[in-house]
C-alpha cells in the first residue's frame, strides 16, 4: 500500500508540476494607457474645426440665423460652387420653394419651381460617407448625379436611404430651431426667404442684412413634382433639368 500511495503522489508531482510551473511563469496580458487612448480615439471621425472660410450663414425672413459648416474635404466641388453664388449675391431674396414636414427643406432656386439653376455649369456628384442626418445640407439635382447646380436641401429627420445618392457637403451647427419653422409647403403659400447668404469670413457678417422686398404670390409648382412626405426617396423634381 506505501509503495502504490508513492507511486500515485510521485504521478501527480509529475504531472503537476509543468503545468503549474507554466501558470507560474506565464506573462499577465497588460493594456498600456497609450493603447487605451488609441482604442478610444474618435478624431478620424469627427468633422474638422469649424472656421470662419468654411461657414455658411444664411439669414432668414422668418427670423434667426442658420449657421453651416461646409465639408470641403468630402465635397469640394459642390462647396466651391457654394461660396462663388454666395459671394455672388445669388441666393438673397430666394424661396425655399419645396418644404415637406418631417423630411426637408428645399432652396436655391431662382425660379422657384425646382427646375431653375445659376448660370454656371453643373456640378459633377460628390457622392460621399456623410450621412442624411438631422440638419445635413445637400446638393439638390435632377435624375442625371451630375446635374447638381445651385440648388441645396436641409434634413429635418434622418433618412439614409438617400445617402450615396446626392452629395451631402455640411451640416447646421447652429439655427435648427429656426430651419424647423421654415414654412411647408410644395409650394408654401407663404414661404419663408434667405434674406442674405453670407460666408463666416465676410467684413459684413455681423452687420443685419438688409430688408426684403414684398414677395409676389407664390406659383404652383409644377405637377411633376414628388407626392411629399410619404415619397422619401427621392428629395428633387424628375424634370430633367438642373437642380
Amino acid at each position: 500500500m506505501k509503495l502504490a500511495a508513492a507511486l500515485i503522489l510521485t504521478t501527480a508531482l509529475v504531472l503537476g508540476g509543468p503545468a503549474d510551473a507554466k501558470r507560474n511563469n506565464a506573462k499577465k496580458v497588460r493594456i498600456k494607457a497609450a493603447d487605451q487612448v488609441a482604442a478610444t480615439n474618435l478624431t478620424a471621425f469627427l468633422p474638422p474645426p469649424l472656421t470662419p472660410d468654411n461657414t455658411w450663414d444664411l439669414d432668414l425672413s422668418d427670423g434667426g440665423r442658420v449657421v453651416i459648416q461646409l465639408r470641403p474635404d468630402k465635397a469640394p466641388k459642390m462647396v466651391e460652387r457654394i461660396k462663388t453664388l454666395t459671394q455672388q449675391g445669388f441666393y438673397n431674396g430666394l424661396d425655399f420653394h419645396r418644404v415637406i414636414s418631417g423630411f426637408m427643406a428645399q432652396g436655391g432656386d431662382p425660379k422657384g419651381t425646382g427646375e431653375g439653376g445659376s448660370t454656371l455649369p453643373d456640378v459633377p456628384a460628390e457622392f460621399n460617407d456623410l450621412p442624411h442626418v438631422r440638419g445635413a445640407v445637400a446638393a439638390a439635382r435632377a435624375n442625371d448625379p451630375n446635374s447638381a447646380n445651385s440648388q441645396f436641401y436641409i434634413m429635418f429627420m434622418p433618412n439614409m436611404k438617400l445617402d450615396m445618392h446626392y452629395t451631402v457637403f455640411g451640416r447646421v451647427v447652429s439655427g435648427m430651431q429656426y430651419v424647423d419653422a421654415i414654412q411647408k409647403g410644395e409650394p408654401p403659400a407663404n414661404p419663408t426667404r434667405i434674406v442674405r447668404a453670407i460666408m463666416g469670413n465676410d467684413p459684413n457678417v455681423n452687420t443685419p442684412p438688409p430688408a426684403l422686398p414684398v414677395a409676389a404670390p407664390a406659383v404652383q409648382a409644377p405637377a411633376t413634382l414628388p407626392s411629399g412626405a410619404m415619397d422619401q426617396s427621392a428629395p428633387l423634381p424628375t424634370s430633367g433639368t438642373p437642380q
